[in-house]
């Protein structure tokens, strides 16, 4: 809006010239008689309600000390107003890296659908500042999603009964190990989320009884065991050159498998030629994990790398399948 507003502005000082410029600096200089009407220009009609808030999460690594996580809920304005409908949420998890773009990406088209956010910072309560301070097995995130559902679910405006969660790479094993039951009833206090989405969950690794061998523990313990869903409904998105699942197959054969006993409920969505983080849109890099490429690392000493190359087209495409798709069942 604000942006179509300037660009009539170029054309209307193209017309009046230097009297024109003069008058719209007369009205800048005018202090706060002015102010509001530039403040209509800036701000969005339809601008959030936007909060920092705090809440309080287990830390399975230490239980006597429960973990403060900080995040930004941003609700559509007219909810909560008296009289309106309350209006459904979703929880955004960031990947390895911690918060990055696709938050805000994916945050600002929920918002134009009516759907309220929160984006959690799962990191800075653990004192970690980059993805290689990342926790030592996903289970150990799990608390902080759920714990995020309670209090989405006791925010004014928000209907506690309609939450989804959508989460990137890291945060896409936390969504999907919420969709399973055993998860939910060992974090969830009696509430479950209504949909999920998970980008590049790392989908070979899930049930994956070898590889969690080799690290002493099993697919249950670690936090990526799926057999059981709760029945919501699961939305996969990943790309054809993911350096973690080295293509679709991993997650369309996981979706196969578990619809089998759990009902058509996990869809899998693939971009042809997507790396690890399409829809991140910020300059391209390279990491290395020991969990890429379907975990050589364990058999070969020397940790892959993973390439994040930005699609712009893809990550429009996919930040749209994620509002119909939260849109339908929320």
């Amino acid at each position: 809006m604000a942006w179509t507003y300037i660009q009539a502005s170029r054309r209307r000082w193209a017309r009046w010239g230097f009297w024109g410029l003069a008058a719209w600096a007369a009205v800048l200089s005018s202090g706060a008689a002015a102010q509001p009407a530039l403040d209509d220009v800036l701000r969005p009609a339809a601008a959030p309600d936007i909060r920092f808030v705090r809440f309080a999460s287990p830390n399975l690594t230490a239980p006597a000390s429960p973990l403060s996580i900080q995040g930004k809920l941003s609700v559509p304005r007219q909810a909560g107003q008296t009289g309106a409908a309350k209006v459904p949420a979703v929880l955004i998890l960031h990947g390895s890296a911690g918060i990055d773009a696709r938050g805000d990406f994916y945050e600002a088209a929920l918002h134009a659908a009516g759907i309220a956010t929160l984006q959690i910072d799962m990191w800075q309560a653990r004192g970690y500042s980059n993805g290689n301070q990342r926790p030592s097995a996903p289970i150990l995130t799990y608390p902080d999603a759920f714990s995020a559902l309670a209090f989405l679910a006791q925010q004014p405006g928000i209907d506690g009964a309609r939450i989804g969660v959508l989460g990137f790479s890291w945060g896409g094993l936390v969504s999907m190990g919420a969709a399973e039951s055993r998860y939910a009833g060992m974090f969830g206090g009696g509430r479950k989320f209504k949909a999920h989405v998970a980008h590049y969950p790392v989908c070979y690794a899930w049930n994956n009884s070898a590889l969690l061998a080799t690290l002493g523990t099993t697919p249950a313990q670690f936090g990526v065991q799926w057999l059981n869903l709760t029945g919501a409904p699961v939305l996969i998105q990943i790309g054809s050159k993911d350096d973690y699942d080295n293509s679709s197959q991993p997650c369309e054969a996981l979706a196969q498998s578990v619809n089998a006993s759990n009902g058509p409920v996990v869809s899998v969505t693939a971009y042809p030629g997507a790396t690890h983080g399409w829809d991140r849109l910020m300059t391209p890099m390279m990491v290395t994990d020991p969990y890429a490429n379907l975990g050589s690392y364990f058999s070969t000493g020397v940790q892959p790398p993973v390439n994040f190359t930005p699609d712009v087209a893809q990550a429009f495409r996919a930040r749209a399948r994620v509002v119909r798709f939260f849109e339908k069942q929320l």
